[in-house]
């Protein structure tokens, strides 16, 4: 194995990216001198992943450097916003040289895919941690929020929540169980971002799913003093969750399970049809779950029955009740 310096660290991290037009100055300074377009508004995000707490432990390094862009990218794309600048803080427990090249080339595959430049950030010593701040652009007022849905409202989700949990299920499984396809749904998410653009001016609200579709939902009906009535029936459950796992398995993971980094949204019934000719061309399914409802809080129904869900199955991360 070999060792590298912080600096050697720093030029490996920066040395697979590009820079935008915007960028005065990127990596090699004390700080990053940034251009903002005129009349537009910053969106900021940031997230934090933990070895053995956001990924396993031992990872492929390429997959860990995905996955923290990713997760930055699909909080901007809950917010209709377009990726920018992204700065990178690194807690490495030893500077091997494949890995940091690895996790540079995961890193900088996705960045490249959607236009972002690492301008900055910082290495240090420690238990494997990767946080990421990440800036993107909206037009005044355009700003996709969790607080804007109405009575009456449609209310949609991407994709087939549930399948990156599975894929944990998988990759923990130690090769007794597989399938490639849900376990990339974990190493490898696919942020919505063309999605999240799409949505401007047509969602009324949106919330990215990272802690799963029922507590992400909880979140976006308490924010927009409504409640989200979803019907079970409906929902998307991936037949191949269902194949592995059992038709039980596969709903519970479908509303419980974390990590999909799917986009939920409402929009008005009236725009459904501009919605779903939009869908046509995006590169993920569409499902209409439910509606927004007067009431607060989040309920389901089965065939116009209360369903009763257990939502502690659902994920915590300091464990606490809602």
């Amino acid at each position: 194995m070999t060792r590298l310096s912080e600096d050697r660290v720093i030029r490996l991290l920066a040395s697979g990216g590009h820079s935008r037009s915007d960028v005065v100055l990127g990596i090699g300074d004390d700080g990053a001198v940034l251009a903002p377009p005129p009349g537009r508004q910053l969106v900021s995000v940031l997230d934090t992943l933990n070895e053995g707490v956001h990924f396993p432990a031992g990872m492929d390094a390429a997959a860990v450097g995905h996955r923290a862009l990713a997760v930055n990218l699909s909080d901007l794309a809950a917010m209709g916003a377009e990726p920018a600048w992204a700065s990178l803080s690194l807690s490495l427990p030893e500077t091997d040289s494949k890995w940091v090249e690895s996790f540079a080339a995961g890193f900088h595959g996705l960045a490249d895919q959607w236009d972002v430049s690492l301008v900055g950030g910082d290495t240090v010593r420690g238990p494997l941690s990767v946080s990421v701040h990440l800036v993107g652009f909206v037009d005044p007022g355009a700003a996709l929020t969790r607080s804007g849905a109405l009575e009456g409202d449609l209310v949609y989700v991407t994709g087939w929540p549930g399948e990156a949990m599975a894929g944990l299920r998988v990759l923990e499984s130690g090769g007794s169980i597989s399938s490639p396809r849900l376990e990339r749904r974990f190493v490898r998410p696919d942020p919505r971002v063309g999605e999240g653009l799409a949505l401007r001016g047509l969602a009324t609200a949106a919330i990215d799913l990272s802690d799963g579709l029922g507590t992400d939902l909880q979140r976006l009906a308490v924010a927009s003093g409504v409640r989200i009535s979803i019907r079970v029936e409906d929902l998307p459950v991936s037949r191949e969750i269902a194949d592995i796992f059992g038709a039980a398995s596969a709903l519970e993971l479908t509303i419980c399970g974390g990590d999909d980094y799917e986009l939920a949204f409402t929009v008005p019934p009236q725009q459904e049809d501009r919605l779903l000719r939009l869908a046509e061309h995006w590169s993920c399914d569409l499902t209409r779950i439910g509606r927004a409802e007067a009431g607060e809080g989040l309920a389901f129904t089965r065939e116009g029955q209360a369903y009763p869900v257990d939502m502690s199955r659902a994920w915590r991360h300091f464990g606490e009740q809602t």
